[in-house]
């Protein structure tokens, strides 16, 4: 089928089908010519629907690698807050809608492709996780089940999920190979990127600029107005803190020698290691054959030479105690067995086979000395976590009978923070984090009302927390005095900046009226530096000119005249003298290199177009209100916060 794919995409008759196509997509929708059942869900494209359940296993996989990556925890509200929800919503009506459209193309593989690559992807995994019983090499439908399970996938979801991705490949693949981009594409993205410019620039002497005198009061008032949006402090709040940890008591528990001995006693088994053996084991069609293993094994040839004489391949077992051999009989004889030596034809319940030991490791037996630090260690985390528990239920004695935070947390013994006023982001008022808040007493303590005070909170392994909002700071632009010093010598720098810009723009004028940029150079106070052969390739090599003159550089015609800044305060006049393009044979070379590129960024574009075209030619439906149900969001509290949000914006 791909091969035929190939081909036509190759034809004039593939330019005109996929121009037809693109009309039918923009004019009559594919669902006017293609009719198709509607079903509900989460997203529904013709068919096709993906149901809370399956958006909730794809949004899982894309969190959980999210997090890998990031090593930042991303609970369901912030996913909301960040807009994730809506970004993995429409990735997925995008892919629902094209597999449905390909799907009517009538690309569907067979089931036999589908199963060829299923084994094929199993058998990339690493060793511990390939579903083949180890025994015999046969796949084992009970560990692909598992396999999938601890996934978040079903045999038919991840068989589904298959078909579109062999589907969209083979139509995609065929016109990817058909398509290249036209030449003189990459010849004018290799005569863009190689093409040089001559640059000459002088900067305005701070000298030839007369100096602004400190600003009055209400010259700073005005500029704190100006600037309100990057002044305004947040709001901030003072909040009392009450902790109780496990971790914190655990010096002050006790741990008696007899709850050691009688944890060790019950435990004693388990804290011993088994005896663990490698070996290989070759499986013999009889008795004959078997003994010729044996044979051949205890000469020392190869396993794998052996085993091929058969027609099969060892197994390979390493580092197993007996217990995790599934062929009692094959345990028994492997664990009686010295290591080097081989074994007799073993009929196991498994069929006939022969084993050699490569390599045993002793047990060890477990003793109280060796196992007391651990065990008093856990022992330790329990107690302290009782203690807790206990301290949090007098506190909540003591708050239920009237007492507040700081009177409940006093009676049973536990800590209370009192904090200087913080952000929601857990910042003080010089921008630096206050330690032990957590996002979640953050959260907590921001959705309180002044003077609240929240239940107590379970974070987990006896870790417990209240909070009481003692005051709350509403956000508002600062008192000028608490911030003169600082405003001044911002207003300062502003007004220098905004001077000599000034000054640049009226020496701008003159070089644009014929003036040789040197004389207007030295009519200022300042000398001409000239940057010769700045091209987009080494333009990291010329940083030091700052982002802006670069741009501007770039931006300019040859023997334009420009100001641009150049750092902090800095400006500068400056002129493109001259325009080089690159050389040919270079720029032949360039456009032979980035073909393959342009083509595949062309082939990008042009998928994504057709993904978007399909989503609105089937005029695909998406419920994020079940999406963020299905994740765990309470969407009821979400619609309140939104609406009161925009109550207070009206």
């Amino acid at each position: 089928m791909l091969a035929g794919f190939r081909s036509f995409a190759k034809s004039p008759f593939a330019v005109i089908l996929f121009g037809l196509l693109i009309v039918s997509f923009a004019v009559f929708g594919i669902s006017d010519v293609f009719k198709g059942p509607h079903i509900s869900g989460v997203v529904a494209a013709g068919s096709r629907s993906v149901s809370p359940t399956d958006f909730k296993s794809r949004y899982e996989t894309y969190r959980k690698s999210t997090e890998q990556r990031t090593g930042e925890a991303v609970s369901p509200d912030q996913a909301v807050e960040r807009g994730l929800d809506r970004q993995i919503l429409q990735e997925i009506a995008l892919q629902e809608s094209m597999a449905e459209v390909v799907r009517r193309f009538g690309v569907q593989p067979s089931d036999k492709l589908v199963g060829d690559v299923v084994r094929e992807q199993m058998s990339n995994l690493h060793p511990s996780q390939r579903p083949f019983d180890p025994i015999t090499g046969k796949f084992d439908p009970k560990m692909y089940e598992a396999l999938l399970r601890e996934n978040g996938l079903t045999p038919d979801s991840y068989q589904a999920q298959l078909r579109d991705e062999i589907a969209q490949t083979h139509v995609f693949s065929a016109v990817a190979d058909g398509l290249h981009a036209p030449r003189i594409y990459g010849a004018l993205q290799a005569a863009y990127g190689l093409e040089s410019r001559d640059l000459a620039a002088f900067a305005i002497n701070p000298a030839s600029v007369e100096r602004p005198a400190n600003p009055t009061d209400a010259q700073l008032t005005a500029f704190m107005k100006e600037h309100a949006d990057r002044l305004t402090r947040p709001e901030t709040r003072v909040l009392s803190i009450m902790r109780v940890s496990a971790q914190a008591l655990e010096p002050s528990v006790t741990v008696t020698p007899a709850e050691i001995q009688k944890t060790f006693d019950f435990r004693k088994d388990t804290l011993a290691t088994p005896e663990t053996r490698s070996l290989v084991q070759i499986v013999a069609p009889d008795a004959k054959a078997a003994a010729v293993i044996a044979q051949r094994l205890a000469k020392g040839e190869q396993p794998a030479v052996v085993a091929s004489a058969y027609g099969n391949q060892p197994v390979m077992i390493s580092d197993k105690p007996k217990s995790a051999l599934p062929d009692r009989k094959v345990a028994d004889a492997a664990f009686s067995l010295a290591e080097g030596q081989v074994s007799a034809p073993i009929t196991g319940s498994l069929g006939l086979s022969v084993v050699k030991v490569t390599k045993i490791t002793l047990g060890t037996h477990a003793s109280l000395e060796s196992a007391r630090p651990a065990i008093e260690a856990e022992l330790r985390a329990q107690n302290a976590q009782a203690k807790a528990y206990d301290q949090t239920q007098a506190y909540q004695d003591a708050h239920d009978a009237g007492a507040d935070l700081i009177t409940a947390a006093g009676k049973a013994g536990a800590m209370v923070m009192t904090t200087a006023p913080i952000t929601a982001e857990g910042a003080d008022q010089t921008g630096q984090p206050v330690p032990g808040l957590t996002p979640d007493i953050l959260k907590t303590a921001f959705a309180l009302s002044s003077g609240g005070e929240s239940e107590l909170v379970e974070i987990g392994k006896g870790e417990y927390y209240a909070v009481k909002v003692e005051k709350v700071l509403p956000s508002a632009l600062p008192a000028l005095a608490d911030v003169k010093p600082q405003l001044t010598q911002v207003w300062l720098q502003t007004e220098m900046t905004n001077r000599l810009q000034a000054k640049a723009d009226q020496l701008v004028a003159r070089v644009k009226t014929g003036e040789s940029i040197e004389a207007v150079a030295k009519s200022a106070g300042s000398q001409v530096q000239r940057v010769p052969g700045i091209s987009r390739e080494n333009a990291q090599q010329h940083q030091g000119l700052g982002r802006d003159l670069l741009i501007a550089t770039f931006g300019a015609k040859p023997g334009e005249a420009f100001t641009a800044r150049a750092g902090q305060m800095a400006v500068v006049v400056a002129k493109l003298e001259a325009v080089h393009p690159g050389k040919v044979a270079d720029m032949a070379r360039a456009t032979q290199v980035m073909r393959q590129q342009i083509d595949g960024g062309l082939m990008r574009d042009l998928g994504e177009a057709a993904r978007q075209g399909a989503q609105a030619s089937l005029k695909t439906k998406v419920n994020l209100t079940l999406a963020r149900k299905a994740i765990g969001v309470d969407t009821d509290a979400l619609a309140k916060a939104e609406a009161a949000k925009t109550g207070k914006a009206k």
